[in-house]
């Protein structure tokens, strides 16, 4: 019986959580991750990093979905260091027109707090809130986590290539499987015409004494990170592939952003960042033999890759078991 051996395609937080969670589920395969892009220089990168999944996210089911954002909260809880980039954090969501934006089903009995704000907690930001809900949940940090899970992913003996992959005949044909994290470039390596970039562009800026994060209905989010940085946004422009800063769309988050928490007017900004979020409907969690190859498919997950991405990489492994299972010819 040989070594199982799996190539891991794409090193975004998709990619990462998927090529640990093969070596969890297999500690002896040889695992070797392909791709282009590492650490900062992927989509992963700028993401605000909170634990907040948006109502429209969606996998093949509901009952998958919230399954997926489950499993992601324990993953991460029980990671819980500034090593890895992950801490507790607490905040408001508020909205003006409806009740139904401060809600959120799939993250309502998943986090360990989540109700309705005071009156008096609708005034801690200038406007005409109406409504809504204060949570905790939790910050995950790309910046560190990527980098740790890269390091731990090669501690575990996991092999890392540098390369871009625009067909899956150029990947080696002696891997029992192929597990396809590539986000958006999945439109290009699949012929994926349900993949559709949401442009988005965020303002980091120096306020080391905000604690709390605060989203204004859900065009306007500030979001405290580590060591002092706030991420301030956004935008979603729907099929855009302009991955330019745009002065208008800078304009208008600091004013958006300064309208609900002034003092951030005062703050230096350290960083911005234009990146194309990987959306489709539904997320792709499938499996596919194509021609003489075994694919997992792993992607799709818009602005909520960091919120979802450990449980569609537990449910993509399980996908895996159960056609290996089927498979006569499995080395396992």
């Amino acid at each position: 019986m040989g070594i199982f051996k799996v190539c891991v395609v794409g090193a975004g937080i998709v990619g990462l959580t998927t090529a640990l969670e093969i070596q969890s589920t297999f500690p002896s395969a040889d695992v070797c991750l392909i791709a282009d892009q590492f650490n900062e220089a992927t989509t992963s990168d700028g993401a605000a990093g909170l634990f907040r999944p948006g109502i429209s996210f969606c996998g093949p089911d509901l009952q998958i979905t919230k399954k997926w954002i489950k499993d992601s909260y324990t993953y991460y809880n029980d990671l819980i260091s500034d090593e890895c980039g992950i801490k507790e954090i607490g905040g408001y969501i508020f909205s003006s027109t409806s009740k139904s934006n401060v809600q959120n089903h799939l993250l309502e009995d998943v986090v360990p707090i989540y109700r309705p704000a005071t009156n008096e907690e609708l005034k801690l930001c200038p406007g005409q809130w109406q409504y809504g809900s204060y949570f905790t949940t939790l910050l995950v940090e790309c910046r560190r986590f990527l980098p740790w899970a890269l390091n731990r992913f090669k501690n575990n003996g996991g092999r890392v290539v540098k390369k871009l992959i625009q067909s899956f005949d150029e990947i080696p044909g002696d891997f029992d499987v192929i597990m396809n994290c590539t986000g958006f470039g999945a439109k290009y390596l699949c012929k994926d015409i349900k993949m559709v970039p949401i442009r988005g562009q965020v303002i980091k800026v120096k306020a080391p004494w905000l604690q709390t994060f605060y989203y204004g209905d859900y065009d306007t989010y500030i979001i405290p990170g580590f060591e002092g940085n706030v991420t301030l946004g956004g935008c979603r422009n729907f099929d855009s592939y302009d991955v330019s800063l745009s002065r208008y769309d800078r304009a208008a988050i600091m004013e958006r952003c300064c309208s609900l928490v002034p003092e951030l007017s005062a703050a230096p900004v350290v960083r911005e960042w234009v990146g194309l979020r990987p959306h489709r409907d539904p997320v792709r969690v499938h499996f596919e033999k194509l021609a003489n190859k075994k694919i997992v498919h792993n992607y799709g997950h818009g602005g909520y890759g960091v919120t979802s991405a450990p449980g569609t990489a537990k449910h993509a492994v399980s996908i895996l078991l159960k056609a290996l299972s089927s498979s006569a010819n499995s080395k396992l």
